[in-house]
């Protein structure tokens, strides 16, 4: 198995991880979780997984930039030039961060880092019995109510929720709540929609 293989592979340091091959038919999704997979494994064996989260979120702030991802993946420049690019930059990165983005850089899974860090901090979240949840409004949540609704589902479902807010004035009013798989949606939008259609076929 790919996850299998995630430990210190290069004695000059260039890599902290080997994955084993891809199968050709899986998609950047699949891979994505592969690699989060990894590095979790190495993160929990270190005992780091707090600060993988960080370097995690430090490169994918790093390597979405639209320009900062065209050099990274441009074929025209060679893979041994780009990784350069990232090692003259330490105060940017430590060296754990630095070998991650060389092996992706190496692997052409650049554009994979949201995916990657999206997948190790569910990851991250699971094994601390953690859920993320995301709450959609029309308006931005009052603090006492999103402290209603973070202790609600909390109560619900015996465990610590971290709870992100989303504002969309296209649902109207009401709201939307998105946990793992599961999606709640009581929005004005919604109701409108099922009312139209209950006409419509009446």
């Amino acid at each position: 198995m790919a996850t299998a293989a995630a430990g210190r592979v290069a004695r000059d340091g260039t890599e902290r991880f080997r994955l084993g091959a891809e199968d050709p038919v899986t998609g950047t999704s699949r891979a994505a979780r592969r690699y989060a997979k990894a590095v979790f494994e190495l993160a929990e064996q270190e005992r780091q997984v707090d600060e993988w989260g960080r370097r995690l979120a430090a490169l994918r702030q790093s390597m979405s930039d639209p320009e900062v991802a065209a050099v990274l993946t441009n074929p025209t420049i060679v893979t041994e030039e780009r990784m350069a690019l990232i090692s003259a930059a330490p105060h940017v990165f430590d060296a754990e961060a630095t070998n991650l983005a060389k092996l992706l850089i190496e692997s052409s899974r650049v554009r994979d880092i949201g995916a990657i860090e999206e997948e190790f901090q569910r990851l991250a979240d699971e094994a601390a019995g953690r859920v993320r949840a995301t709450v959609t409004t029309a308006v931005e949540l009052k603090p006492t109510d999103r402290d209603r609704v973070e202790a609600e589902l909390s109560k619900r479902l015996g465990k610590e929720i971290r709870l992100q807010l989303v504002v969309d004035p296209r649902i109207l009013g009401g709201l939307k709540l998105q946990y793992g798989d599961r999606l709640v949606d009581a929005s004005v939008s919604t109701r409108l929609q099922q009312l139209r259609r209950r006409l419509a076929a009446s």
